[in-house]
């Protein structure tokens, strides 16, 4: 029943998420309960003090009482200050203390810091005679001393670590004796830094580097382990020792091992396979090669990302992949510096800690669809890591010393190079990868596409069987790109439905029923029945046995699949005239593209629909330019009958389809064409397709993508493309069978296009003099 009598000097807290305060108060005296008055909502009592605060007063009077026996506490006490570091001031301000306050005060001061239990505190509490609290204080601090003795005994000497520790953390170490435990965990953490020092040292890392961490590793040892720099010094430190500064992978360097495994993993691509090759054929004379920056460029779906992957396998390498989609901050290329809370190494740099070798090979993976924000360009960041004369020395934000890039293969993938800055592309070596032909999907569907469906799907080759005719039927009906993707998940689709069939064919073989039974004899080896077995149409499907294995005809790709979604409509569309087909460049690889045009009375103004860009509006107008100033020649009228073709004429040019963004000088030729066959009134020859850029004089200009624009007229079933004369040398890029399919008109000026798109040729009429009387 005997208390402390304190004032609050300060009260800390809140209400939120629940109540919580903490209160600073200073205390007073003892006092005892008298009577208890009341307890709610908080108790009530009267009191007696017990010592006075009077008697602190008269130091010289208490000292002569109490005698040897405060004298006696005193020195205990500077003893066991003086086993702690001086040099800590909250040890300091505790030895001033003991000389400035009065003795009677230090039995409760020192009681509260040393180690004592609840139950001896409150003995002492009370204690109210001075001369009865001496003497029970005096034991505990000598038990609080013998215990500092001992430990200092038993624990390794190591750099006054003792010490050190009290310093951080002086309460804890006066408050009580540390135990086993603590001694433990203290020790595994030196051993830790000790052996991450050592780690340091025997690690092949560079001068600079090293010099870094030794002196990262000094300032570790006197940091405090409850500082927050403490963590991110040492996470610093372990990733310079986990970076492959010196360890790389030896390269297999055999040719013609390299050119098997790369012909058959990717069928085609012969331009990538021939530069792996030479990369190789180089290593062998020299040792010290840097890695070659390349970047494959196509549309997607046609294995740019895969045949990275390959290229690691074929020289034996690590492979690691960075996804650049969508990226727009530089820190992500170069990493976050130190000050920062949260801060990381770049992406280069993980990937090269994750492969664990300075010489793996790095795919950039989308380097065309990088982003660009206020926290810097990655593109710009880029240009050192990809500038083979400056990523020998790699300076990441994180590590802050330079790192050695020149052993890296870095490949990039894009689908355009319009969207890559300049500088960057620069430092890139391009290899263009075309869109595939339709034979080369057939062996490509047929080598890889079809065994890792039917592998994933759990099927055979006893089960199903699919004809290279119907995946011709696939490629031309139901798929029109320039990669195989959209192929692969219509034999997907295919081998599901067959799955389903084979499921329920072992499901009856379990269960036999005379229903099943009559059910199985309707059933016929395709697709088509399987799914929808009451609909079945063509009788002759019904004398075809119910065995493995299913072939899959056009039949079941139509029941599968549904009706095909592309047809061939260029005879179609090309019956009347004012209809020409161009060819186009996209991102997703060549494509062809009609150009209508219809004529109305008017006021000559010229429409262009379709969202074409400037330079295609630019092209329009040079075309209805050319042809009103060679009118009379080509004996060209409108409705009227006048040479001047916007005479009273409005003129609608339109580009299908309205939804797709089109621009480009390679339709000039197109649109002359069409304007001229609605002009003259004759069609346009229904297989012919063309590409060019025009000038005022009449005169046809190359342009770009030719190889893709020549496949997408092959894919799209057409036999004759005229192309500008000086693209002729891009032909031999086309693959053999692809130019004898085609018949190729090079051009070099207008009349040429316009001679090959019509059947006879669009001669010249001959100019006869006539004198026009004016009486």
């Amino acid at each position: 029943r005997i208390g402390t009598a304190a004032l609050a000097v300060q009260v800390v807290g809140s209400n939120w998420p629940k109540p919580h305060y903490t209160l600073l108060v200073t205390g007073l005296c003892r006092f005892q309960i008298l009577q208890l008055l009341k307890e709610k909502p908080y108790p009530v009592a009267e009191v007696e003090q017990l010592d006075r605060l009077e008697q602190f007063t008269n130091q010289h009077k208490s000292e002569e009482e109490l005698g040897e026996l405060s004298e006696q506490f005193y020195k205990y006490a500077v003893q066991l200050v003086e086993m702690l570091d001086m040099s800590v001031p909250a040890v300091a301000k505790l030895r001033r203390l003991l000389d400035n306050l009065p003795r009677e005060a230090l039995p409760d001061i020192l009681t509260s810091i040393i180690r004592t239990s609840n139950q001896e505190k409150l003995q002492i509490l009370d204690a109210v005679r001075l001369e009865e609290r001496f003497k029970m204080t005096i034991p505990l601090l000598v038990r609080q001393i013998e215990g500092l003795k001992l430990l200092q005994k038993t624990r390794k000497p190591k750099q006054d670590d003792d010490k050190r520790v009290v310093a951080i953390r002086p309460n804890r170490r006066i408050n009580h004796i540390p135990s086993t435990t603590e001694d433990e965990e203290e020790e595994e953490d030196h051993d830790d830094v000790v052996m991450l020092e050592k780690k340091i040292r025997t690690s092949s890392m560079s001068e600079q580097a090293l010099k870094v961490c030794l002196k990262e590793i000094k300032r570790l040892k006197k940091m405090p382990q409850s500082m927050p720099e403490y963590a991110l010094t040492r996470n610093y430190l372990e990733l310079m020792v986990e970076l492959p500064w010196n360890k790389s992978t030896k390269d297999r360097l055999e040719i013609r091992a390299a050119r098997i495994l790369l012909d058959n993993d990717h069928y085609a691509m012969e331009k990538l396979k021939k530069r792996v090759l030479e990369y190789l054929a180089v290593r062998q004379l020299k040792n010290n090669l840097k890695g070659p920056i390349l970047c494959f460029v196509g549309p997607p779906g046609v294995g740019k990302t895969s045949v990275g992957r390959s290229i690691a396998k074929t020289l034996g390498r690590e492979f690691h992949r960075i996804a650049l989609g969508g990226v727009c901050d530089q820190s992500d290329i170069r990493g976050h510096r130190r000050t920062y809370v949260g801060s990381m190494p770049g992406r280069i740099i993980n990937g090269l800690k994750t492969v664990g070798v300075n010489n793996p090979v790095f795919l950039l993976d989308e380097v065309d669809k990088l982003g660009k924000s206020l926290q810097g360009d990655p593109a710009a960041a880029l240009l050192e890591v990809l500038d083979p004369e400056q990523n020998h020395s790699f300076t990441d934000h994180y590590l802050n010393v330079a790192f050695d890039l020149s052993q890296v293969l870095f490949i990039a993938t894009a689908n355009t190079t319009a969207t890559i800055p300049p500088a960057l592309l620069d430092r890139m070596e391009v290899i263009q990868v075309p869109g595939y032909t339709q034979e080369e999907k057939i062996e490509i569907a047929h080598r890889h596409l079809i065994p890792k469906q039917l592998e994933q799907h759990g099927l055979t080759p006893q089960q199903i069987q699919i004809p290279q005719v119907t995946t011709l039927d696939i490629i031309t009906r139901y798929t029109r790109e320039a990669g195989v993707r959209s192929l692969d998940r219509k034999l997907g689709a295919i081998c599901r439905a067959v799955a389903v069939k084979v499921a329920e064919g072992q499901h009856k073989e379990t269960k036999p029923d005379r229903a099943e039974v009559g059910e199985g004899e309707d059933c016929k080896e395709h697709v088509t029945e399987d799914a929808k077995t009451e609909s079945i149409s063509d009788t002759a499907d019904l004398a075809l046995p119910p065995e493995m294995p299913i072939l899959i005809d056009f039949h079941a790709l139509k029941d599968i699949l549904g009706p095909p979604m592309y047809e061939m409509e260029v005879s179609e569309r090309l019956s009347q005239p004012g209809v020409a087909i161009g060819l186009a460049w996209t991102p997703l690889g060549g494509e062809i593209m009609f150009v209508e045009a219809s004529r109305m009375d008017g006021e000559g103004q010229l429409t262009l629909t379709g969202q074409l860009g400037d330079v295609m509006k630019e092209s329009a107008h040079l075309a209805i330019s050319w042809l009103r100033s060679n009118a009379k020649r080509y004996q060209l009228t409108n409705a009227s009958g006048s040479f001047d073709l916007l005479d009273n004429t409005d003129i609608h040019l339109h580009f299908p389809a309205g939804a797709v963004t089109k621009d480009g000088p390679s339709a000039g030729v197109t649109i002359v064409t069409c304007l001229a066959s609605l002009f003259s009134g004759r069609l346009v020859c229904s297989d012919v397709a063309m590409t060019g850029e025009i000038t005022l004089r009449g005169l046809v200009l190359p342009v770009g993508g030719i190889k893709d624009k020549v496949l997408a007229a092959h894919r799209a079933g057409l036999k004759r493309i005229i192309i500008p004369l000086r693209n002729e040398k891009d032909l031999e890029e086309i693959a053999v069978n692809v130019r004898q399919d085609l018949t190729f008109v090079m051009a070099s000026c207008l009349d040429e296009v316009l001679n090959a798109a019509f059947d006879g040729g669009f001669a010249v009429k001959p100019r006869v003099e006539r004198l026009n009387s004016k009486l």
